[in-house]
């Protein structure tokens, strides 16, 4: 098991506290919303950021592949939309439809998930497994090891981890650094 060490936030094995933030639909979304499915992939994204943006056809691939097996992805969008007015609720809801995204895009507008995650970037990924009603954290970090080129992916940690635990093991690595811009806290 690789070690980063990180401020805060949930660390693998933790139980994921239950969420209700608002969608781009205007709907508000939460975690316990997902009881039924196996479990649900957070990424912790944004709009503004390069990293974000050269991972939205990736994220977009791998909801269309792991939903259906019951892996869905949740994206999360924490950043402070007054330092970064393209990370605004309708900049949200613009980008989401320019993209197609098949998943929901909510927005932690009081910056109250992210911290308890522990989530420093964006993108930054919270693998959570359904283990008996419960979300556990079994992965934390990138989606692969290549945030610029997708065609030079060699490392594909994420579908690794859901893989992993489709075939009922622990995700190896459980544990990457994630690569992307840091989160804009509110002043």
């Amino acid at each position: 098991m690789t070690s980063f060490t990180f401020a805060q936030g949930y660390k693998i094995g933790d139980e994921a506290m239950n969420f209700n933030l608002k969608n781009i639909d205007n709907q508000m979304v939460s975690l316990s919303e997902y009881s039924s499915e196996k479990g649900v992939v957070v990424i912790f994204t944004c709009n503004h950021c390069p990293f974000s943006v050269a991972y939205e056809d990736r994220i977009i691939a791998l909801d269309k592949k792991y939903k259906d097996l019951g892996f869905p992805v949740v994206a999360i969008n924490p950043n402070d939309p007054i330092s970064y007015p393209e990370d605004s609720f309708e900049n949200m809801k613009i980008r989401a439809k320019e993209k197609g995204f098949t998943f929901p895009y909510l927005f932690d507008e009081n910056q109250e998930v992210y911290p308890v995650y522990g989530a420093t970037k964006t993108p930054h990924v919270y693998l959570l497994n359904n283990e008996n009603g419960k979300f556990v954290i079994s992965y934390i970090g990138a989606i692969d090891d290549h945030s610029k080129d997708a065609s030079q992916v060699e490392k594909t940690y994420l579908s690794n981890a859901i893989d992993a635990l489709l075939a009922g093991k622990k995700p190896e690595p459980n544990l990457t650094k994630a690569v992307g811009c840091s989160i804009k806290v509110k002043k």
